[in-house]
């Protein structure tokens, strides 16, 4: 049966670096789950492989969307599922990489019939938003469902409007409960994550910020600034220097903050994967023969 290895793990993992020399050693092709590398626009704030890295292997969906495209998780299932049947056609395995829990679910386990949008309940959140401000929803989210508030990015508010327009719909099921459906896949997946120490991973963290400051990573928000009401934008690292340009922070002050709230982005890409009980965790730090033959075991 054919293959996916599945790599997962928090932001500042190593993920990038695994992938690609699993891609080299089994001659294949890396499929991307990280669910802001796919815009054009954000390369620094994202982490984008750099371009050596990019020719080490053959990447796909690596910015090639515009934060102007209307894309969803769905949208990246359907376009998941083409190109792998695509590749399968030449490859026994593919390599699958990201830390975007939903988005490796969506591509692995298919994704849930979800209630369709309500407008009418998205236009009374909008404005709970706009008058009340965000901490509102976040109240309303943390009532709803607990377990779903823990983990989700709760400083986006178009998740947040998603997630409680779906639950108001469930009839008191959690989101839990709305994940339970699984779709055929005509493949197999294996998941290897990676995690390690909590200090290691903060301290990789805060040096990936700073790295990120040095390459220009406030020049490339401040082009976005005039689009910072983009969906695709309301994520760590942007949305911190938007408040610096609104002149609510200071750069120094903004930097902390984009080094905290990834910490916490990486706890709850943590606790959405660990739910997963299928994963091999292997440390940061791994010897990469032992996930080689840890691969090789399995077939």
């Amino acid at each position: 049966m054919k293959q996916i290895i599945a790599i997962v793990g928090p932001t500042a993992s190593g993920k990038t670096a695994l992938s690609i020399k699993l891609a080299q050693a089994l001659n294949t092709e890396i499929i991307s789950a990280d669910s802001r590398q796919f815009y054009k626009e954000m390369s620094i704030g994202t982490a984008v492989p750099e371009p050596e890295e990019l020719a080490a292997a053959k990447h796909h969906f690596i910015q090639n969307k515009s934060i102007f495209d209307d894309y969803n998780v769905g949208d990246y299932e359907q376009d998941f599922l083409k190109l792998s049947k695509k590749l399968f056609q030449t490859k026994d395995t593919l390599i699958l990489v990201g830390g975007s829990g939903l988005y490796i679910d969506a591509a692995c386990k298919g994704l849930d019939n979800l209630p369709d949008k309500n407008e009418a309940i998205r236009q009374e959140l909008t404005r709970d938003l706009k008058e009340k401000g965000i901490e509102s929803l976040q109240k309303q989210l943390q009532t709803l469902d607990l377990d779903y508030y823990q983990k989700i990015d709760i400083q986006n508010p178009h998740r947040l409007i998603r997630a409680i327009e779906i639950l108001l719909q469930s009839n008191g099921k959690k989101m839990a409960d709305l994940h339970q459906k699984k779709a055929k896949r005509d493949f197999e997946t294996i998941y290897i994550g990676l995690t390690g120490k909590r200090e290691v991973l903060y301290d990789r963290i805060n040096r990936r910020v700073d790295i990120m400051v040095s390459q220009g990573l406030v020049e490339e928000a401040k082009k976005l600034y005039p689009y910072k009401e983009q969906n695709a934008l309301q994520t760590v690292g942007y949305r911190e220097l938007f408040q610096y340009f609104d002149r609510q922070y200071d750069l120094d002050f903004a930097t902390s903050e984009i080094k905290k709230n990834t910490r916490r982005f990486a706890k709850r890409q943590l606790t959405w994967f660990r739910k997963n009980k299928d994963i091999k965790w292997f440390d940061m730090a791994y010897n990469f023969e032992e996930i080689l033959k840890y691969l090789d075991d399995l077939s």
